[in-house]
């Protein structure tokens, strides 16, 4: 009787995504590198047999540019070679949405996936793999039976990698579900390493039983796609790199090493025992929700621990919760409340996609509802595409529910969910949204005829990253890893790149969130530059502090009057001059228009003299000298130049700053002329590819010298309208 050998299964889940709105050549570009390669090899490989999962935004994008792509990936769902996993159409973190949101888009990917692969999915790939307890009766109403987790989110529920090789079974409500553990090792060897590495991680956890399964679910883009990964993964031929030698070697050691979709597996195999998992993301996901300075400790000892092999205080290392990004990104915060507000506009409107619905979706794609490694709040173009499908889904539900005729609207709510209200308008032309507690400022303007958000700007903070900038440039000295078919490609995680030398000096942080219309009290003789590097003193107190609100609503329009009685220094130990300031906005009903009268009263007993502004923030998709971004600006020298410029221009009385290609023109006409800052807002992000510098949006300041005396006023007036450039 032969001896019976040990054997051991390997379930290998590759996620591949690319987010709603990225650019179409990242699209291309990412298929040639990683995701084509990829589906090659499977085909030169007909005895590895894996689990696939596309989100719904690249399946479209195959469809449209690649349908060929399609067909070669139905020929190996045909030969039961791959399975195709299921999850939210357009990749949503799922507990930060609606639960009718949430089976909306797990069924749309699940009916996607059975007309194009001729089954429906079993299980699902998590978005960032965020995890709360209430997810299990949700997927089993969506007839999901299973998914993948990290290891992390079994070890702190008290196992350890011996406890992993299988699947384990949770529920909520009593509603199961199985989840496996993608495990941290392989996720860091496969392809960082030799391919030998892993198969002697697989031969020494091989039993006779030949009951274990370890598994790998990872990004697919890492296969060619990540820094140094092109060449290395798939060689000069396309055919003899990484990828190939590990596919090779797991064929020729096929009698003990079976390679099996984990749908598979979960159907065929008991569970492990049962679980209750608390609240968790992948280790580097916890460590970017904390704040900068305790993400960076929290990351210092987690490396620290690492190389200390203190396997036993890593398992109990957590670091915080994904929900804190809305704490950590006013911004993050101010776009998943305005994605709550609209989806109940639309589920009121009939709930499909002619009251929205899809749009809807699409504005619930996980990218910019976070930050870290791999993407974030702080990609422009994505954030402003996911503003673009919350404003399309609000003028679908808005025509059915109030008609093609001019309306507006106004509401005192606490939008942001901080107990303080905010004034929201409404109209069938524009959206503005104010903050009396912050300055009186708009922290949004929506314009309805182009679907763009003209102020999602980000605001310039520290981030944990930035101290590893600091100590790479202070060292000056390279950390990157060269890399050869030994040692493998550095990981993203480990390694310090840099786009550009000096990135240091654009670390700035800027004392609020860059709203608009912001009002300030200045230095006289300040410098632009000095300004734009926040090295100033702000002379007012009316920054960021609260304003007394009315509006008054008639058939014409609506008027808002924003008023705060604040104080100006003077210069010396002279003590400050009371100011009354006022700001008087009407917005004419049927019009894309914003009439502002600034009124100064100095209600003190000495002359005032200063600098005020006022301070605008917009997004117009500059950056990279954009040509279809643009300033016009008409002053004491006629200007025209790309949206992140930086300039003064004297004597102004009219601009524009605008985007052919989102069809938007926005001029201001001012009634007295103004000097004119304009200074691109760049921040310093990190990245796969490395740090790098973004344009985030531009700064207008609109700045009057102001001279008063004791009971005197002024007043200064904007016009702001908003159309399709000419």
């Amino acid at each position: 009787m032969a001896e019976r050998s040990s054997s051991i299964s390997l379930g290998l889940l590759l996620h591949n995504h690319q987010p709603v709105g990225n650019f179409p050549w990242v699209f291309q570009q990412v298929y040639e590198a990683a995701y084509l390669p990829m589906i090659a090899a499977l085909e030169r490989h007909p005895g590895i047999r894996l689990s696939l999962h596309y989100t719904g935004s690249l399946l479209d994008w195959l469809h449209e540019a690649h349908p060929e792509c399609i067909e070669r990936i139905q020929a190996l769902v045909r030969r039961n070679q791959v399975e195709i996993v299921g999850g939210g159409y357009y990749e949503p973190i799922l507990p930060s949405i609606p639960d009718s949101d949430k089976i909306i888009q797990i069924h749309r990917l699940s009916e996607r996936i059975e007309h194009d692969f001729g089954s429906r999915p079993t299980g699902i790939w998590l978005a960032e793999r965020v995890w709360e307890p209430g997810l299990p009766h949700l997927l089993h109403q969506s007839s999901v039976e299973w998914t993948i987790l990290d290891d992390v989110h079994f070890k702190s529920a008290g196992l350890d990698d011996r406890d992993l090789y299988g699947y384990y079974a949770t529920e909520d409500q009593g509603d199961l579900l199985k989840v496996f553990a993608t495990s941290k090792a392989l996720r860091y060897t496969i392809p960082f390493r030799a391919v030998g590495e892993t198969i002697e991680t697989l031969r020494s956890l091989a039993t006779l039983a030949g009951d274990r399964i370890l598994v790998m679910g990872d990004d697919g883009e890492k296969f060619g796609s990540w820094p140094d990964t092109q060449a290395y993964c798939w060689g000069p031929d396309c055919r003899s790199g990484w990828v190939d030698q590990f596919f090779g070697t797991l064929e020729q050691n096929a009698e003990w090493l079976h390679t099996v979709p984990l749908g598979e597996f979960a159907h065929d195999n008991p569970a492990l025992g049962r679980i209750y998992i608390p609240t968790s993301s992948y280790i580097e996901m916890t460590e970017w929700a904390l704040p900068p300075r305790k993400s960076y400790a929290f990351g210092r000892l987690l490396h620290q621990l690492e190389e200390e092999h203190e396997d036993i205080l890593l398992q109990f290392m957590r670091g915080g919760f994904w929900r804190n990004f809305l704490v950590r990104y006013s911004e993050v915060n101010n776009q998943h409340k305005k994605m709550l507000r609209v989806h109940e506009r639309v589920h009121r409107a009939g709930s499909n996609d002619e009251s929205g619905l899809i749009h809807l979706l699409k504005a619930q794609a996980n990218d910019t509802y976070w930050h870290g490694l791999f993407g974030g709040i702080y990609m422009a173009h994505v954030r402003s595409a996911i503003y673009h499908h919350l404003i399309k889904a609000e003028n679908a539900a808005d025509h059915k529910l109030y008609g093609t005729g001019h309306w507006q609207r106004y509401e005192f709510t606490d939008f942001d969910r901080d107990t303080h209200n905010e004034l929201i308008i409404e109209s069938d032309q524009q959206n503005l949204y104010i903050d009396p507690q912050r300055g009186g400022s708009i922290f949004e303007w929506d314009s309805r005829s182009s679907a763009h958000n003209l102020t999602s700007v980000m605001t310039r903070r520290p981030e944990s990253y930035h101290q590893t900038l600091r100590e790479y440039e202070q060292e000056h000295r390279s950390h990157e890893q060269t890399t050869t078919a030994e040692d493998g490609p550095a990981s993203p995680h480990t390694t310090v790149r840099t786009k550009e030398p000096g990135l240091g000096r654009y670390l700035v942080t800027d004392r609020y969130r860059r709203h608009s219309l912001i009002d300030h009290f200045l230095p006289s003789s300040l410098p632009l530059e000095s300004f734009a590097q926040v090295r100033y003193e702000e002379l007012g107190t009316f920054v960021n502090q609260p304003y007394e609100t009315q509006v008054a609503q008639d058939e014409q329009g609506l008027t808002i009057t924003l008023t705060r009685s604040g104080k100006v220094k003077r210069a010396g130990v002279m003590p400050p001059i009371k100011v009354q300031l006022t700001k008087v906005l009407y917005l004419p009903r049927g019009q894309e228009q914003i009439h502002i009268r600034y009124t100064i009263e100095n209600q003190g007993q000495a002359h005032l003299q200063s600098a005020f502004a006022s301070e605008w923030n917009f997004n117009m998709l500059g950056g990279g000298g954009n040509e279809q971004a643009y300033y016009r600006i008409s002053g004491a020298t006629e200007v025209q130049d790309t949206f992140d410029s930086n300039g003064e221009v004297a004597a102004v009385h009219t601009l524009h700053i605008g985007n052919t290609w989102l069809q938007h023109d926005l001029s201001m006409e001012l009634s007295e002329p103004a000097t004119l800052w304009r200074f691109s807002i760049e921040t310093v992000t990190g990245s796969e590819a490395g740090f790098e510098r973004t344009h985030q949006g531009s700064c207008c300041m609109l700045i009057w010298p102001l001279e008063l005396s004791p009971g005197q006023q002024r007043s200064v007036e904007i016009i702001c309208d908003g159309r399709q450039p000419a």
